[in-house]
């Protein structure tokens, strides 16, 4: 398991669209998780990296990369709010 993952989202031109690196308990963030179905994150103080976007429709690439140049396993989830 990847200690402290850091999580980047790109879009069109490799362009950085928004990047998290601990989530840190955002309300609006957990009243998603629970709307879509998501596990929730109980603990704000966890390392692992969340993000809310909002994207037009295209192509994305999602990157996680571990703090530090750390290694480890990350499992990415994504999910669609309506």
């Amino acid at each position: 398991m990847l200690a402290d993952p850091k999580l980047d989202l790109f879009g069109a031109g490799n362009a950085l669209i928004a990047t998290n690196d601990n989530w840190g308990g955002d309300a609006a963030q957990s009243a998603t998780f629970s709307a879509v179905g998501a596990f929730a994150l109980a603990n704000p103080s966890t390392k692992d990296a969340v993000l809310l976007v909002t994207l037009d429709p295209g192509n994305y690439s999602a990157q996680v990369s571990g703090l530090g140049g750390s290694t480890g396993l990350a499992l990415i989830e994504i999910y669609e709010v309506k």
